[in-house]
């Protein structure tokens, strides 16, 4: 029996901008502070689109790799910044990484009267309208997440025009108020009767869940719940003193 070799996966147009600029990084060509590469140099070197290059300094900016000053331009991140972040990447881009398929659905997407929780979290008067999504990303056609978010329709009117099964909330919200910073709590929990059905486990299944809160300028942005199977997700990161 002859055995075919599979075609070698050509990696997405941003991996290969994001992936020099991480490598340029790390060999020290950029010192921290040091202003780096225009996006309009690196779509000339590259040959792709400013979307494309966009992407991949949000995910360095997402990474504390970076920073950004709108007007400005990019900049290499100092090393603190760096060394005392902890990252929570966007699942897409994560599962792309590892070479397998993202593909999400969604259950959820709707405008309606804001709880009393909810309003408190993201700065809402009592019976102010928010966004609400319910998402169950897969990987490789297995749920890896349940993302149950609110977002403040002031910073993202456009949030449920968006087609979620193209593009991810944390990509969306990262164009539209590109300048947010997240607050989060992260613990070990069973799921909802909800959550365990979406994803497929009992309820009494051990789950690494994520409470996150973005703001931006002082202005809350989104809030959400991200619940993933402990089986089959781990949350990990790195740190240099």
């Amino acid at each position: 029996m002859v055995t075919k070799n599979k075609p070698a996966r050509i990696p997405a147009p941003y991996a290969v901008v994001k992936q020099y600029l991480k490598k340029n990084l790390q060999n020290g060509r950029w010192a921290p502070g040091a202003l780096m590469p225009s996006e309009a140099e690196l779509v000339a070197q590259f040959s792709v689109s400013r979307m494309t290059v966009n992407r991949a300094i949000r995910e360095l900016q997402t990474e504390g790799l970076v920073s950004r000053i709108q007007g400005v331009g990019t900049f290499a991140a100092e090393p603190h910044r760096v060394s005392s972040t902890l990252t929570i990447r966007d699942l897409h881009s994560e599962i792309e990484e590892r070479g397998h398929t993202h593909h999400a659905v969604v259950h959820i997407a709707k405008a309606e009267l804001v709880t009393t929780a909810v309003a408190l979290r993201l700065g809402l008067e009592k019976g102010a309208t928010v966004f609400h999504t319910v998402i169950v990303h897969y990987e490789n056609g297995v749920p890896l997440q349940c993302e149950d978010r609110y977002v403040n329709p002031a910073c993202a009117p456009d949030y449920l025009r968006v087609d979620f099964t193209q593009t991810t909330p944390t990509q969306y919200l990262l164009e539209v108020a590109p300048h947010w910073e997240a607050q989060y709590r992260i613990e070990a929990s069973a799921p909802t009767a909800r959550e365990a059905k979406l994803l497929g486990i009992r309820r009494d299944d051990a789950c690494l869940i994520i409470a996150r809160r973005t703001v931006s300028m002082n202005v809350p942005i989104t809030a959400a719940r991200l619940v993933h199977p402990g089986t089959r997700y781990s949350l990990a990161g790195q740190f240099k003193p």
